[in-house]
């Protein structure tokens, strides 16, 4: 079963990021074949767990050394999703109760697409913007970014995630 495909249309031109989209992308449907399926689709959810806590993770060390508030409406993304990942998990290992899994595989498959192409591809823009090797981890071109060089300064950092909906 399959719930969403990757397709060069979600590729946002940044080896590290696209290898960990796609791959989200295989683990989501297997996932979701694991749970038509009829068996236990646990080590499958677990598996998507650990990849999205690791990819969510890699994104927030790029917004944090590139000059991204911890407040941002991207990261606030990141921590809803983990956070209703989580609540899947514990109503699966706590109360038996599987439907909430029934109902995170095609809401993820929905949410992805959109996620990738707003948020995701604004830090890649960001991130060219101010040369940020994400590799090496260096940053260079801090004066191409005033957000990025305030923040340095301890003054307010990039709180926005490029789109108008999230009030910042």
């Amino acid at each position: 079963m399959s719930l969403i495909t990757w397709t060069p249309e979600l590729a946002l031109q940044h080896t590290e990021l696209d290898d960990t989209h796609e791959e989200f992308v295989g683990l989501l449907n297997d996932f979701a074949a694991a749970l038509a399926g009829g068996g236990d689709p646990m080590p499958a959810f677990e598996t998507l767990l650990a990849h999205t806590e690791a990819h969510f993770a890699m994104e927030e060390r790029w917004m944090a050394a590139t000059g991204f508030a911890p407040e941002n409406c991207h990261s606030k993304q990141h921590q809803m999703v983990l956070d209703t990942l989580r609540e899947v998990r514990r109503y699966a290992l706590e109360l038996k109760d599987l439907e909430p899994m029934r109902i995170i595989g095609p809401e993820l498959a929905q949410w992805f697409p959109a996620h990738a192409e707003m948020m995701d591809a604004a830090l890649v823009f960001h991130m060219q913007q101010v040369g940020y090797d994400s590799t090496t981890g260096v940053l260079l071109k801090p004066e191409a970014s005033e957000a990025t060089a305030l923040a340095g300064q301890g003054e307010k950092a990039i709180t926005s995630c490029g789109s108008s909906s999230c009030g910042h």
